[in-house]
């Protein structure tokens, strides 16, 4: 006697799952089963190192960027100081130069002026 009802018989065998990622296959050969994604184009400290390490890293760098940034600062005030010193010393002695010429002028016409008064001109002087 065969009987009627739903149910689990001695001639139903559960079919066993083949063994994979997700517990079940596709049946279909030609397509290989997916796996998780390799960032390959990540650099090798972020996929390694922990983040305090990275972050200690990033602020000896600023430390060092910083301590640069003050040393070219100081070279650079040090480098237009000098500059300014050297234009200074020059206008200075542009101005010696001018002061002397106008000296010079003013005594040349200081002599003509006395030449004439004492009743000389320039044709008789030369």
């Amino acid at each position: 006697m065969i009987s009627s009802q739903p149910g689990p018989s001695s001639e139903q065998v559960a079919l066993p799952v083949a063994p994979s990622s997700n517990g079940r296959e596709s049946g279909k050969p030609w397509k290989s089963n997916k796996t998780a994604t390799v960032r390959s184009t990540l650099p090798a400290g972020v996929k390694t190192k922990k983040w305090e390490d990275r972050m200690e890293k990033t602020k000896r760098e600023a430390a060092v960027k910083k301590l640069e940034a003050e040393l070219k600062e100081e070279k650079q005030a040090a480098f237009t100081r000098r500059r300014e010193i050297t234009q200074e010393r020059k206008k200075l002695a542009e101005d010696r130069k001018r002061a002397e010429e106008m000296k010079a002028k003013m005594g040349a016409r200081r002599a003509a002026r006395l030449r004439r008064k004492a009743g000389r001109t320039k044709q008789i002087n030369h």
